[in-house]
């Protein structure tokens, strides 16, 4: 291939020191395997473990492939590749994970896919590695970002994978503070595509998404791409009406034929559904309450992160 794209591959680190030497020699392996430039982009997510230290090591023993990018905090895991996008001059950008669930020796597949023509190239993990909650909550997820986008991708949770340099000009040109890449990506893209990949089980250190912060990213990933969730909340309201108008009747056509002794009979059952429906109110005004505060947030146009330094100089010299 003459003048082959250039490469970058961007990879958010936050305490992932163990991972860091395995997780480098193989990128560096596999980049070179492609047979052009190419500059591998560790952006160090506020690590409190040893990762800023082996990031800048790493920079000063491969310079010109490696290049270290070191926030103020953590901001995380798609704020920190939205700063190695910033940071990237390849042609062709790929994200990676840094805890080696996803091999880096599928880089080449990726980057073989961009070249083919299309503008985003994801992967679906086979044979996954992870708990039964985990899967299922990522089948539920998928099926909802394939009808609410029409783009249908399969595996929208992995990190592996690969973007046309005018996809990630176009998401560095956009200002929302929450951001789900995967899915900001496609909603630029003509052609997308995808393959299948390993995934392995974490071999060193932890697994950085609890129950707590997977809600979190769900309600992240449910509120930028769709402003689905209002217009159920008005269906479901008009469909709660009906039904309390019906049961309004109900009740009365109940009393004229049996009196009021029925009637009464049938107070515990009414504070059950007047609790429901208050529930239903208060579950309401929390997604709103979702929706409101990302305005907010968007509205402030605070940066997304802040890079307090960079180590390191890619062999990239211009952005193409």
């Amino acid at each position: 291939m003459s003048n082959p794209a250039p490469l970058s591959v961007v990879i958010p680190v936050f305490n992932e020191a163990e991972n860091l030497d395995e997780l480098i020699r193989r990128c560096l392996q596999a980049c070179r395997k492609t047979e052009r430039p190419f500059e591998i982009i560790l952006v160090d997510d506020g690590s409190s473990d040893g990762s800023v230290e082996k990031i800048d090591a790493e920079a000063r023993n491969n310079p010109g492939e490696i290049v270290g990018v070191f926030l103020n905090r953590n901001y995380g895991q798609h704020a920190a590749v939205m700063a190695g996008f910033e940071a990237s001059k390849g042609d062709i950008v790929v994200t990676l994970d840094a805890d080696l669930q996803n091999p880096p020796e599928e880089i080449p597949r990726l980057v073989d896919g961009i070249d083919n023509g299309h503008d985003v190239v994801g992967s679906v993990r086979v044979h996954r590695e992870d708990t039964l909650f985990r899967r299922a909550a990522s089948a539920i997820i998928n099926k909802g970002v394939q009808k609410s986008t029409g783009v249908m991708m399969h595996d929208y949770g992995c990190m592996l994978r690969a973007y046309h340099r005018h996809i990630v000009d176009a998401m560095l040109m956009c200002s929302e503070r929450s951001t789900f890449i995967p899915i900001l990506a496609n909603g630029f893209a003509r052609r997308t595509t995808e393959i299948d990949v390993k995934h392995e089980a974490r071999k060193l250190g932890e697994s950085k998404y609890n129950l707590m912060k997977l809600v979190m990213l769900q309600f992240d990933l449910l509120t930028s791409m769709t402003t689905f969730p209002l217009r159920l909340l008005s269906i479901l309201g008009g469909i709660v009406s009906l039904a309390g108008i019906g049961f309004g009747v109900f009740l009365l056509i109940m009393r004229l034929l049996y009196g009021a002794e029925w009637a009464a009979e049938g107070v515990f059952t009414l504070f059950a559904i007047l609790f429901i429906f208050v529930g239903a109110q208060f579950v309401g005004m929390g997604l709103l309450g979702e929706y409101i505060g990302r305005i907010y947030h968007d509205v402030r146009a605070r940066p997304r992160f802040f890079v307090q330094r960079i180590a390191g100089e890619s062999n990239i010299t211009t952005k193409t």
